[in-house]
């Protein structure tokens, strides 16, 4: 008698079809993501490529104070460096003249020194000669010992002065590295905003530059004739004469690193202003910081510094109202600001 058919486990046609519904699931997800991985990006939008660049000049910013400090740092210490080598050389001279001197009173003593003095003066033929000539020699032996200890004294000082030109030089060294560190930075994050910029349309650039000149016309106005900057007066005269020079550059681009007349960035405004007011300030806006006698924001004058964001890297000059004249960023030209556009960390008054 045969025996009848076994029907399968329970479940294994619920585990299969489950298994085929999952396997079909999964390819369908794997299509959707591989069409999701081939499909392009979205272009970004006006607010953000405008936020990174934001960011990006304000990086640069940064950069560019770090080049204007190294730069200062490099004059200086290519003068010092300059300074001791000259000093080094004049001392060599002088050690090989002394060095002269003694071979010169030794040569001598030498020459005279063959004989014993009592039988020399016996056999001389002009005694009263050879004594004048013995004094001499005693003389010249007690300035041999001078020039002896002269001669180490110079050695030691030329030794120092040495080892200070050549710590110098490495300084100088290490401050030109920086120099071309902070150029590429500088140079490297305005690329990449450019590039972000040319991200966008030419329509969009033209909405991003219109936005741009509508915040600044929001924040302070270009037009003396619709900017109420008070009559509170100057600092001093030569303050009022900073200030004067500032604003008649106002139109001028932003260039990193320069220092007029025709362009500027934001420390280098400052420098140029008050050199026109006859007083020479510091190169960087964190050295232009500690300038002067620091104030309060609420007692600033007309041509005092106004010192922007924790690390200073940014500085403009107080025109009064509640106004700075700047050199903004790259794109935007020296203008009228509201104090209030940046975190002020302090006022400082030359």
């Amino acid at each position: 008698m045969s025996m009848p058919r076994r029907s399968p486990l329970p479940g294994v046609h619920r585990i299969a079809r489950a298994l085929a519904i999952t396997a079909a699931a999964t390819g369908v997800l794997a299509a959707a993501v591989g069409t999701a991985e081939a499909a392009p990006a979205e272009p970004p939008s006006r607010k953000d490529v405008k936020a990174q660049v934001d960011q990006l000049y304000d990086e640069a910013e940064k950069a560019s104070e770090r080049f204007n400090a190294a730069e200062e740092t490099q004059k200086r210490l290519q003068a010092e460096s300059g300074r001791l080598l000259d000093e080094v050389a004049a001392g060599q001279d002088g050690l090989n003249r002394l060095r002269g001197e003694l071979g010169a009173v030794a040569a001598a003593e030498y020459r005279a020194g063959g004989m014993d003095p009592t039988v020399q003066l016996m056999l001389s033929s002009d005694p009263a000669g050879y004594l004048s000539r013995a004094r001499s020699l005693d003389q010249a032996a007690a300035r041999q010992a001078e020039t002896l200890h002269e001669l180490v004294d110079r050695q030691r000082r030329l030794d120092q002065r040495r080892a200070e030109a050549q710590a110098k030089l490495g300084e100088l060294d290490q401050v030109r590295r920086s120099l071309t560190e902070s150029k590429r930075e500088v140079q490297q994050r305005l690329a990449t905003a450019q590039h972000l910029l040319d991200s966008l349309g030419a329509a969009e650039r033209a909405r991003l530059a219109a936005q741009d000149a509508e915040e600044a016309e929001s924040r302070a106005t270009r037009g003396t004739d619709r900017l109420d900057l008070g009559n509170q007066p100057a600092s001093s005269e030569r303050a009022a004469a900073a200030l004067a020079a500032a604003i008649a550059k106002i139109g001028s681009p932003y260039v990193y690193g320069s220092t007029g007349p025709r362009t500027f960035d934001c420390s280098g405004l400052m420098y140029w202003s008050w050199r026109q007011a006859g007083v020479s300030l510091p190169r960087t806006s964190q050295e232009q910081a500690h300038a002067g006698q620091r104030i309060s924001l609420a007692e600033a004058r007309p041509g005092d510094l106004v010192i922007f964001y924790k690390d200073a890297h940014h500085v403009g000059m107080y025109a009064g109202g509640g106004v700075v004249v700047h050199a903004p960023y790259p794109g935007a030209k020296v203008r009228y600001e509201s104090v209030s556009a940046m975190p002020v960390s302090g006022v400082v008054r030359v």
